[in-house]
């Protein structure tokens, strides 16, 4: 053999106790890196779990809010109708039989609307003028028993679906001093 042989042979036998002890070292380092991706898994599937979790949440309470507004706009489109039958009865004389028929009628509208989530907001005169349900048409000096800045007289009823506001009552406010 020649030296370069020999210095060729022996750089092997080097590598392999290297490599050797590398092996040696390899198993723990695997287990630890084995252990590290298997707690990052974990989180990851806990993660979706919690999104998945999320959606689905934010899934039912769209449902549930399209199924309490879904008929917004029928509800919306007999307010009208509302108004006409009781300016009807305002001006229709007592014991009129078309009069209680008429209030049957409405009656039974109301107590439908009702079930499906309507409420009238009908401020009586002296009651807290409230921004939120109703809109001033116009204002006036306070008549006795009212309260500056409260409602002095209601000329339409709003309504509520569901506690939001479809429709503002349209209030007349007493004046401030």
């Amino acid at each position: 053999m020649t030296q370069d042989q020999t210095s060729q042979d022996a750089q092997p036998q080097g590598d392999t106790a290297a490599a050797n002890e590398a092996v040696a070292d390899t198993p723990e380092a695997m287990i630890e890196s084995l252990r590290a991706e298997l707690e990052q898994l974990r989180a990851e599937s806990l993660r979706e779990r919690a999104d998945l979790d999320n959606q689905r949440k934010r899934l039912a309470r769209e449902v549930e809010m399209a199924r309490k507004f879904a008929n917004e706009r029928l509800l919306g489109d007999l307010l009208p109708l509302f108004d006409s039958m009781e300016a009807g009865l305002a001006a229709a004389p007592e014991g009129d039989p078309l009069r209680a028929g008429m209030e049957l009628t409405l009656r039974q509208l109301q107590r439908i609307a009702e079930a499906n989530g309507l409420a009238a907001v009908a401020p009586a005169p002296g009651e807290t003028f409230n921004p939120e349900q109703h809109q001033a048409m116009s204002m006036i000096d306070a008549p006795e028993g009212v309260a500056p800045g409260a409602v002095a007289q209601t000329f339409q009823k709003g309504y509520l679906l569901n506690d939001r506001l479809l429709r503002p009552a349209l209030v007349v406010v007493a004046k401030q001093d």
